[in-house]
């Protein structure tokens, strides 16, 4: 497998009058787990059916695996594997004979197919129940056998897009794990896309962000915790308005400054200080009740990098 799984070079995708992949030049290196962060509309299931030639570029070019994406699609589908927004799972076969079916569309051997069910149907704890009809499945199970699906054939490259999406905090920490120790065992790079960014900062090696198709950041999610500047703090208390809130996004030491559920959170440059940021809070009528201080998160980070990119 060559030493980036993935590369794209000015790669731009227009529908009419909007540009849904703007000049993306990016390189996912081979055997990680690379996640793809954005809100909703930015161009990421845009990218991944590029990556997968199921869409033509407007300009520019993209490498997966070694093969042009556009020029040579059928080679590059052959050894992907992908979960996009629909499961691909028949809900009136059973766990085994949905796998099963996937094994002979990829010419997998009975002798295999055997083997290959077992080992994924183990994984995802789903073993027991391999011969009831998926339809009566939980959305948890459904999307474990889904994963299994995608990753059936061992194709070295898999893209998963949202696949936590819609579980609940439970089933979607026992997906992550799962996804974490298959990617492992298997050797394969995923290219996950997820709005859960608590999932990208334990799952990735690295991660890319983009708005409105355009890349922001790309790195290890240390790097851009690092690049999200000085210390987050969480003030927790009352008083905090909108014109409040502009009046502290205009101080130089503060990055970026939301407020949530009466929590008003800051980002900090590098060197600066809470203490005069309560006094201004406390002399203008907030009501303080504690201040929690500590390192930026990657959501910090994506959410300064949205409130960066609106303001230019």
């Amino acid at each position: 497998m060559p030493d980036y799984a993935i590369e794209t070079h000015e790669l731009t995708r227009d529908f009419g009058t909007v540009r849904a992949v703007d000049n993306l030049t990016l390189s996912v290196p081979s055997g990680i787990i690379f996640g793809y962060l954005g809100p909703n509309g930015s161009g990421k299931t845009t990218t991944i059916r590029l990556l997968l030639g199921l869409l033509e570029p407007t300009s520019g070019r993209a490498g997966v695996l070694g093969f042009d994406s556009h020029a040579q699609d059928q080679a590059v589908r052959e050894r992907c594997g992908a979960l996009l927004e629909y499961s691909g799972i028949y809900e009136r076969l059973s766990a085994e004979e949905n796998l099963d079916f996937y094994g002979r569309v990829w010419h997998m051997s009975a002798a295999q197919r055997r083997d290959r069910i077992k080992e994924l149907l183990t994984h995802f704890d789903l073993w027991d129940r391999r011969r009831e009809g998926a339809g009566t499945w939980s959305r948890g199970m459904k999307q474990k056998l889904a994963v299994a699906r995608a990753t059936f054939h061992r194709p070295k490259l898999i893209f998963l897009d949202e696949p936590s999406a819609g579980l609940d905090p439970v089933a979607a920490v026992a997906l992550r794990d799962d996804l974490a120790r298959l990617a492992e065992r298997e050797g394969a790079t995923v290219f996950l896309t997820t709005h859960n960014l608590v999932e990208a900062e334990k799952l990735c090696s690295q991660v890319a962000v983009i708005r409105e198709g355009k890349l922001l950041a790309v790195g290890h999610p240390d790097e851009l915790r690092a690049r999200g500047g000085g210390p987050h703090v969480d003030i927790i208390g009352r008083g905090f308005d909108i014109a409040l809130l502009n009046r502290l996004r205009a101080r130089p030491e503060v990055a970026a400054a939301e407020i949530n559920n009466g929590r008003l959170t800051l980002t900090l440059r590098d060197g600066a200080q809470t203490a005069p940021i309560i006094s201004q809070l406390v002399s203008e009528g907030a009501q303080v009740e504690e201040v929690r201080r500590g390192q930026a998160s990657l959501e910090d980070v994506f959410l300064t990098l949205m409130d960066e990119e609106r303001r230019s």
